[in-house]
C-alpha cells in the first residue's frame, strides 16, 4: 500500500465527526501502547544491565554529569 500521508489526511477530512472521534481515540490508544512498550523495553534493558553488574553508582552530581558527557 503506497498511500501518502497527505492522502490519508485528506481521507480523514472526509470522515464524519463520529468517525473522526473514533479515529482520535484509536490513535490515542495506539500511542499509549507504543509508549508502554518503549518503557517496558527500557526497563528490561536496565534490569539486564543490573543483573550483569554493568550499572554505575555516583556519590555526587559532578561524577554523574562527567559520566554523561563522556559516554
Amino acid at each position: 500500500m503506497s498511500t501518502t500521508f497527505a492522502e490519508i489526511v485528506e481521507d480523514v477530512k472526509q470522515l464524519t465527526p463520529a468517525e473522526k472521534a473514533e479515529l482520535h481515540e484509536l490513535l490515542r490508544k495506539y500511542l499509549i501502547e507504543e509508549r508502554r512498550r518503549e518503557i517496558r523495553e527500557n526497563a528490561e534493558g536496565g534490569l539486564k544491565e543490573y543483573r550483569n553488574d554493568k550499572l554505575q553508582s555516583f556519590s555526587n552530581v559532578d561524577e554523574l554529569m562527567n559520566s554523561l558527557t563522556n559516554d
